[in-house]
């Protein structure tokens, strides 16, 4: 499980800066801290398996981020001074962790801080992409650009996940809904029946034996359901924390039928939309390939990145060592080197992320088209099966009956 690593570091002023960040490994905070333009003077790790810093990132949406510096950048654009502007934020802000958080910032810049700087201390609130773009803007003049653009990310982001969500609650919902059914029918309703099985006598038909057998099993054993149940997932987060396993789970969503497809054209949006955002916002391409990398959402993805930086490093163009990867099809590639050739490479990467993100939208649209249907068929025969496996006895009695007469 990742750990609370407190740092101290020295930014390039000379200036030293003091914070905690949640990290696998001190290499991973040292590495990251490192990419962030800072140099390392010490770290150690945190033994208190909860933290204030921890609680407050957890209440901050992504949403209040965006809001956030969508606002700040339109009251930096107006000229209003940027302790001003968190001043009047901090009054304005309806999330009592950020208000708080944007407080220490104004107090941070009133102390001499520079707003990137003031953003690092609190980099449990905000991402490396908020922290790195703000600093590439603070160096350009451009930061009021630089938050609408990030605003612009934030939302496109926000926007393609919600798009997702909704899109699969409906089956979701009439997944759970059906299980439930049943699992109400089997505990509750076949017991019922069961008693009347008892007086009629004779053997029971072979479907009416398994759903008794289920019934007995389920309402005697259920606490050997729940534990194997809470096992199951115990393991899968357990397995997750680590870095193969993360990798193993991640590498096998994307070989999954159909939602396979999905998750990879989410991710290589995501990253195509990141990167894109990043050199337009001036921040250096290795430093932003490590920060497209931390936010992949995909270990696979992930791990294809930080072996291009590697390359890319050693002097090698971008689109090369990606077209290595069977994550990056060849339209990526050739479009990524087009926008290399003609010095437009974040107005490449950003028609790549449209793209992907109309994909994503069709893809989707199909997708809940075509489960909807399954699921009510689904429904039909669970419920169905059930409902015939508790009346094939009296059909069975019938016949016995018409013969007999």
């Amino acid at each position: 499980m990742p750990s609370t690593f407190a740092y101290k570091v020295r930014d390039r002023s000379g200036k030293v800066i003091s914070g905690a960040i949640e990290a696998d490994s001190a290499q991973s905070v040292a590495s990251k801290l490192r990419s962030m333009g800072y140099i390392v003077l010490e770290i150690s790790e945190k033994k208190e398996a909860f933290s204030f810093s921890l609680s407050l990132r957890k209440k901050v949406k992504l949403k209040d981020l965006t809001v956030f510096a969508r606002q700040f950048a339109t009251m930096i654009n107006s000229g209003v001074s940027i302790t001003r502007a968190l001043a009047i934020l901090a009054d304005q802000t309806e999330n009592p962790t950020l208000v708080e958080v944007i407080k220490q910032l104004r107090k941070d810049v009133e102390a001499g801080l520079s707003l990137s700087e003031a953003l690092a201390k609190q980099e449990r609130i905000f991402p490396p992409i908020f922290i790195n773009m703000a600093r590439a803007g603070e160096a350009g003049g451009v930061l009021d650009e630089v938050l609408l653009r990030l605003a612009e990310h934030f939302e496109k982001d926000a926007a393609i996940k919600g798009k997702v969500k909704s899109a699969l609650t409906y089956p979701v919902a009439v997944l759970v809904f059906s299980l439930l059914i049943a699992t109400v029918m089997i505990v509750f309703v076949v017991p019922t029946f069961m008693n009347m099985f008892g007086s009629l006598g004779g053997n029971l038909p072979a479907a009416t034996q398994m759903l008794v057998n289920l019934s007995n099993f389920i309402r005697s054993r259920w606490y050997i359901i729940i534990g194997v149940i809470a096992a199951l997932v115990y393991a899968y987060r357990f397995i997750n924390s680590t870095e193969r396993g993360k990798y193993f789970f991640d590498s096998l969503k994307l070989r999954l039928p159909v939602f396979g497809a999905l998750i990879k054209k989410m991710s290589l949006s995501k990253f195509s939309r990141t990167l894109s955002t990043l050199v337009a916002s001036g921040v250096p391409i290795l430093q932003a390939l490590d920060i497209v990398a931390d936010t992949a959402g995909n270990a696979v993805v992930s791990k294809s990145i930080k072996e291009a930086r590697s390359s890319i490093k050693e002097g090698e163009s971008i689109s090369k060592p990606l077209s290595k990867s069977p994550v990056f099809p060849p339209m990526v590639v050739q479009m990524i080197s087009v926008g290399e050739e003609t010095g437009a490479l974040d107005t490449m990467l950003k028609k790549i992320a449209d793209f992907y993100d109309e994909e994503v939208e069709a893809m989707v649209e199909s997708l809940t088209s075509l489960l909807e249907p399954l699921l009510m068929i689904f429904l039909g025969i669970l419920i169905g099966g059930i409902v015939i496996a508790l009346y094939l006895p009296m059909f069975s009695i019938i016949s016995v009956m018409n013969q007999q007469g």
